[in-house]
């Protein structure tokens, strides 16, 4: 396999949401016993249907469209006047300052910022430090553009105060060169939140080793009681080497109008605008106008979501602890990653046996790190009856195939 083959093969999407193989391979194993009966339940991404968007989306979206060209073709990085409004609501969310004319981009999903801001500071060669685990995609952004990652391990199990970041292994990464890290929190998949010690070590490394940290805050507002959270942006830090990442797709079910921000060093920010004008030119124009009312929705809108998620999380977690299987608690987010005892089946091929003998679509842990491969994450933003369910057919498998 030549470089750019490699390069491509890297980028591999079967695990995708949206993407899984449904039919039956020739190549796979032959499942043992009888199909499990029930409705398919895709864990690999929420159920915007069972949550949806705020009111006023869609009436938003319509004035988007009717504002016409003025609407359609904003500037790259963003109608003026949306940032205006979004740059006091993320500053207010956030605890410090943004402007809304240096320090903020408008994206196609907070994928797309991702890849921006990925895309703006690693270069070929370039080392980056990277949490396993964490979202699949700072992983293979870093391989893509030819960095190099030096893993960061996350004790998620170990620890119960804070995520259990490894500040050895941080520091570490930094003085073997590393001059960039990249992070979720709440971290996707566990659901843990860094705790308020640890963003402030991860500040003073940053500082002493002069690194850009690029934090994913996509979960950032879906936090359940008791938590607590600092945002990096916030605390002492160069704020010329922090950016942001944000979006209204997950917790607010927007994922279809495909929006995301990021926001922090207008350096990068600048870069950020200059690469997506050559590669999709800005947010979808009409859709940007339903950031209007994101961080603005109706009183007690996002308690009763926080709290319904809640509910979920607390019900599986409890069929799944009763089953043996440990799973820590997401502190926030809608991910669970449970670790499956040892089973007479390979990881992937019991995701494989979920999938087609119990209608049960998750997403491997080895998406999130190269050494995971006994976890599986499940997105449990779905009906609630409907993912109960499903876990208990997952129970159910994983009790046929446990040994």
């Amino acid at each position: 396999m030549d470089k750019m083959e490699s390069k491509f093969a890297s980028l591999a999407t079967d695990n995708a949401p949206g993407q899984e193989v449904r039919e039956r391979a020739a190549a796979q194993p032959v499942f043992s016993g009888d199909p499990i009966p029930g409705r398919e339940v895709d864990f690999s991404h929420g159920d915007v249907d069972a949550f949806l968007p705020a009111p006023g989306t869609l009436d938003a979206f319509v004035a988007g469209v009717h504002a016409g060209g003025r609407q359609a073709y904003t500037e790259y990085r963003g109608s003026a006047d949306i940032r205006a409004g979004l740059a006091s609501r993320l500053a207010a969310f956030t605890g410090a300052p943004v402007s809304a004319d240096t320090d903020l981009i408008l994206t196609p999903g907070s994928q797309g910022a991702l890849f921006l801001a990925v895309a703006s500071v690693v270069g070929a060669g370039e080392k980056v430090a990277i949490v396993e685990p964490d979202y699949f995609a700072n992983r293979k952004l870093v391989r893509f553009l030819d960095g190099e990652i030096m893993p960061v391990r996350l004790a998620f199990l170990e620890k119960a105060d804070g995520a259990g970041l490894d500040l050895g292994d941080l520091e570490d990464a930094f003085k073997r060169g590393a001059r960039a890290f990249v992070f979720s929190n709440p971290n996707n998949p566990t659901g843990a939140v860094y705790s308020d010690a640890e963003i402030r070590a991860i500040a003073a490394l940053a500082e002493r080793y002069g690194a850009t940290v690029i934090v994913d805050q996509l979960y950032s507002r879906l936090r359940y009681s008791g938590t607590t959270y600092t945002h990096l942006r916030a605390v002492e830090v160069d704020p010329d080497r922090v950016i942001t990442i944000m979006g209204p797709s997950k917790t607010e079910s927007l994922s279809g109008y495909r929006l995301g921000v990021a926001f922090g060093s207008p350096r990068i920010i600048e870069r950020m605008e200059k690469l997506q004008a050559i590669v999709s030119l800005r947010a979808s124009g009409y859709n940007q106008s339903v950031l209007r009312g994101w961080l603005a929705e109706p009183k007690g809108w996002m308690e009763k979501r926080i709290a319904l998620h809640q509910a979920i999380r607390n019900d599986l977690l409890e069929r799944l602890w009763g089953a043996g299987l440990a799973a820590r608690t997401p502190d926030a987010g809608s991910y669970l990653f449970p670790k499956l005892p040892r089973l007479s089946l390979a990881p992937a091929d019991f995701v494989k046996a979920l999938r087609f003998q119990a209608s049960v679509i998750v997403t491997p842990g080895t998406e999130f790190g190269p050494n995971l491969n006994a976890f599986i994450r499940l997105n449990f933003s779905q009906d609630h009856a409907a993912a109960a369910a499903a876990v208990d057919r997952m129970i159910e498998l994983v009790a046929r195939y446990e040994g």
